[in-house]
């Protein structure tokens, strides 16, 4: 028999991150447990931006629901019961992590992947160009990052966007780090086809959801576009590929998104199948859902696990830092660990 257990911690970032879609200072995520008796596994539920996920109403559903101890099966029945994505994920993450610890082996390793990865970007949210060139360098600094994600989207408009990546690449050019931009919805198709010949020429390498979802109808607009063309908030579930996979170029998913590690692997096959590349994305994880993300790492051609690199402090273990990639502990499990 199972039992759960629930803890609510405030997350705050060292650096506001804002998005087309508004600004987090930080978040109250929701850390639930998972004992048989003598193993306890751990998940994390982390809200997005302006998301109704939060971990009040996540705690809420859990509370109501009745836990089996195959995360397949476990998973089939959340979907059923429309429990929330982020919550899924705590509760699957938590089991995969119960499921790993029985057997004495790290979390990776009992999905038969090695303890592999590719550099993880770190982010630079939507600032004046000012504050830009003043934080990227600290960023680049403190993680020792290869790759820079600049969120762009900018209510202010398109020259607020040039402005803003300008000041970013300006700032980060001593550095030789590689950019990509993530437009988080907030542009339109004309708007997308301008910022990617302005973006080319710029040298990023790939632009991630320009449109907002919902607007997938509008992508064979983008087809001339010459950068790569990746989707996120597009694409929640493995079941959400098949309708635009030969418009786009990849898929970021994220674990608060699709529900955990269950759907995460599917999703991995599904692109792959469809010839698609994949990154894995995060929320406001603190390093025990980037752990868990970071357990199947080497599933993916590019790494977003950064956001426990932008806490202040990170209250987890677990999701090294090894010169700008992200690796899971060597321990049993997927390795995260509240510090107290």
């Amino acid at each position: 028999m199972l039992s759960i257990g629930f803890r609510t911690l405030e997350l705050k970032k060292l650096y506001p991150l804002a998005i087309s879609r508004g600004t987090m200072a930080s978040s109250e995520n929701l850390f639930v447990t998972v004992s048989d008796g003598e193993h306890v596994g751990i998940g994390e539920l982390s809200p997005a931006t302006g998301s109704v996920w939060t971990a009040e109403r996540g705690k809420a559903q859990l509370e109501e629901f009745t836990i089996l101890d195959n995360p397949h099966d476990n998973y089939a029945a959340m979907r059923a019961a429309a429990i929330d994505p982020p919550a899924i994920a705590a509760l699957d993450c938590a089991l995969w992590d119960l499921l790993a610890k029985r057997a004495g082996l790290p979390l990776y390793e009992l999905l038969g992947l090695p303890r592999r990865s590719v550099p993880t970007s770190v982010t630079i949210g939507i600032n004046p160009p000012e504050v830009t060139r003043e934080r990227v360098p600290d960023i680049l600094r403190r993680t020792h990052a290869k790759c820079l994600k600049i969120k762009l989207g900018s209510p202010q408009g398109r020259e607020h966007d040039q402005a803003h990546f300008t000041a970013a690449a300006e700032a980060a050019a001593p550095f030789n780090v590689a950019l990509r931009v993530d437009a988080n919805g907030g542009w339109t198709p004309a708007e997308t086809l301008m910022m990617d010949t302005w973006l080319a020429e710029r040298g990023v390498e790939f632009i991630e959801q320009p449109l907002a979802a919902g607007y997938e109808a509008d992508l064979p607009k983008l087809a001339a576009c010459r950068l790569p063309i990746y989707l996120d908030e597009s694409c929640k579930f493995a079941s959400d590929i098949p309708a635009w996979a030969s418009l786009v170029d990849g898929i970021n998913l994220k674990l608060m998104k699709c529900g955990g590690i269950t759907e995460a692997v599917r999703i991995v096959a599904a692109a792959r199948a469809f010839g698609l590349k994949t990154m894995i994305g995060c929320m406001s994880e603190s390093s025990i859902a980037i752990a868990a993300g970071a357990s199947i790492g080497a599933l993916f051609d590019y790494i977003d696990l950064d956001s426990h690199l932008n806490l202040d402090p990170d209250p987890a273990t677990g999701a090294e830092n090894h010169d700008g990639t992200i690796l899971p502990a060597i321990l049993p499990g997927h390795g995260g660990h509240l510090k107290n």
